[in-house]
């Protein structure tokens, strides 16, 4: 039977809002607990039993509403699905005001917001630990589950070849991030004027992060380990009058399976979902003997319980 592995105290009532906010050492821990929830370890285990966590959604959801809420389920505590209809974050009520309320009902917050700057208002407001569900700059949550994803492939990621193709959007900014974490030797391939963060960037770079930028999509894929893409056009952008002159920008950046023959015979393909076929990727791509995209989705579940149970166990 796999070990159970304690919460670690560190890491209770902590806010996650970045994958920066965790050390490396709790960066191991959280994904050594998820692969080891993922075996069955913690099973019929209810450590969070009576808590609840409050579920803010400015932007749809399938993975993330139905990961978190099952999450909770499992590790025997509760979710409140919160609409923006609903609450009208910053609308109808000032952000402060909506986590004074929530601190004094539930044990934690997670929202998928527009802004990165809500989260920090929540996070500064909230005495309660505020987890990024997404926003416009990190989604460090999916992350996790990527790594969780990529270590079923290869355990030991220091070193490990991994390509981002797409546009330097937040998940690329997360993929830096991470790079610092996992020691993965990073490439980001954007056309130019959709670089990632640069404040991100840097900071990654200080901390010893090996990441690479640059305009060629081939050199990038040619023999990567892990080979990523996202969508072109965020949720929200959809009906921009930019969206064509965006996808037109992209040229040679979709993943095709003519792609994956570039990448290491062993490698892996990930997209974090939904996919925009005939965009960023084809379908071909998501159902190659190579794509590991479905699998990255249920560990959602799996890396957020273990989140979950370290920052409320």
């Amino acid at each position: 039977m796999p070990e159970v592995i304690p919460p670690l105290a560190g890491l209770k009532g902590r806010d996650f809002l970045s994958n920066l906010d965790l050390s490396p050492a709790e960066y191991r821990t959280v994904l050594d607990t998820a692969h080891a929830m993922k075996r069955g370890a913690y099973k019929g285990l209810r450590p969070l039993e009576g808590q609840t966590l409050a579920m803010i959604f400015e932007k749809p959801s399938l993975r993330t509403r139905t990961t978190f809420e099952v999450a909770m389920n499992q590790l025997g505590g509760h979710a409140v699905n919160l609409t923006n209809a609903e609450i009208g974050l910053g609308t109808r009520e000032p952000v402060r005001d909506i986590a004074l309320n929530l601190e004094r009902w539930v044990e934690a917050i997670m929202a998928r917001v527009y802004l990165h700057s809500t989260l920090e208002e929540l996070a500064r407001y909230s005495s309660k630990p505020v987890i990024n569900g997404l926003s416009d700059l990190l989604h460090p949550v999916q992350l996790l589950a990527d790594y969780q994803t990529i270590e079923e492939s290869f355990p030991d990621t220091r070193g490990l070849k991994v390509a981002y193709i797409g546009d330097g959007n937040n998940m690329a900014n997360a993929h830096i991030q991470c790079a610092v974490l996992s020691g993965a030797k990073l490439t980001i391939a954007t056309p130019r004027g959709y670089e990632p963060n640069a404040l991100i960037l840097m900071e990654a770079l200080k901390l010893g992060a090996d990441i690479t930028l640059t305009h060629d999509p081939i050199e990038a894929a040619r023999g990567a380990q892990v080979l990523y893409t996202d969508v072109w056009v965020s949720m929200g952008q959809e009906a921009e009058a930019s969206q064509r002159r965006k996808i037109k920008d992209f040229t040679g950046f979709q993943v095709t399976p003519a792609m994956l023959d570039l990448i290491d015979p062993e490698g892996i393909f990930l997209h974090c979902l939904p996919a925009h076929y005939g965009e960023e990727v084809v379908e071909e791509a998501t159902l190659h003997p190579k794509s590991r995209v479905f699998d990255q989705a249920e560990n959602r579940l799996h890396a957020q319980k273990a989140l979950l149970y370290h920052l409320l166990g």
